[in-house]
């Protein structure tokens, strides 16, 4: 069964990585609307703040992430699913359950910002580098042809193009950029969300065959991300506001952007593409139920 599931193809055609493509542009659109020069200036006056983010998002979360998968000893495909939700940015839904939880808005948005951007050269090289660490994800790069070059180009036309754009509006478009944001950031979440419930409509005997495999694994993942992102923050003696937002922003990965590096270049591979779908839809419901709590919460400091 574990050689089925590494060796398992996710059926999904060149339409649906069209949608999904356009799909992710339109949200990393929507979110650059709400982003202006002054968001990374902010950050650039606080670098601790900056450090402490970026440092939890991109090289605490990859080696807790190598630890626990070293701990538990997943089948290899899975493995590197983990590894490739690790290696993406922090989701963009974040910027919302940040602000539901009463945390920082402005260190979201921020932060977002600024990790979307080093994500461009930090996701190819964190999947390279830890998946090329442990020995049975390493024989799966052996066999996928990953060009790095084209990696960081996907990641550039989704990622950094939209980003540039939408910033771009908002500076000399500022009512429109508002107007716009409104629109498209509840729509472009709910055509994602769709889109994955249609893939695994479509490989639903798949998913039931499977599911079990990766269910506890995510849940345990994603628990993972958020306390490093909490505690790392609490031991950098940040505000309480502050950890809440490096929680999130560190537990909400972009699981849509680790789909279309899965089914671009690792051909749908299926353990990894089980894991990081339903951490896609797991990540948005403990996301909801984390804010949720702090929303009730009084502030401390």
């Amino acid at each position: 069964m574990n050689e089925n599931l590494d060796a398992l193809k996710i059926n999904f055609n060149t339409e649906g990585l069209w949608v999904l493509n356009s799909t992710l542009a339109i949200i990393m659109f929507g979110v650059a609307l709400g982003i202006t020069k002054n968001d990374f200036k902010r950050l650039f006056k606080n670098p601790k703040i900056l450090f402490t983010g970026i440092l939890s998002q991109f090289l605490l979360l990859p080696l807790v992430t190598f630890i626990f998968i070293k701990l538990i000893n997943p089948m290899p495909s899975i493995a590197l699913g983990m590894m490739m939700v690790a290696a993406c940015p922090g989701g963009n839904i974040s910027n919302f359950m940040t602000q539901m939880a009463k945390g920082n808005a402005a260190l979201s948005v921020s932060l977002t910002a600024f990790a979307t951007l080093i994500s461009l050269v930090m996701t190819p090289f964190n999947l390279h580098f830890w998946g090329n660490l442990y020995a049975p994800t390493a024989q799966i790069l052996k066999t996928v042809a990953l060009d790095p070059f084209e990696l960081v180009k996907l990641v550039l036309l989704i990622l950094g193009l939209p980003l540039i754009i939408g910033m771009f509006v908002r500076k000399n478009k500022p009512v429109l950029a508002k107007k716009l944001m409104k629109i498209l950031k509840p729509v472009s979440l709910i055509i994602f969300m769709i889109f994955i419930i249609v893939a695994f409509y479509d490989n639903l005997s798949i998913f039931m065959n499977y599911i079990h495999y990766v269910l506890i694994i995510v849940i345990a993942h994603n628990l993972l991300a958020y306390f490093t992102g909490f505690y790392f923050a609490k031991s950098m003696r940040l505000s309480f506001r502050d950890q809440k937002t490096l929680a999130i922003e560190t537990g909400i990965q972009n699981s849509g952007l680790g789909l279309l590096l899965i089914f671009s270049f690792f051909n749908g591979l299926g353990g990894m593409a089980l894991l990081v779908a339903f951490w896609a839809i797991w990540d948005i419901f403990s996301g909801l139920a984390l804010a949720t709590y702090w929303s009730k919460q009084k502030i401390k400091e």
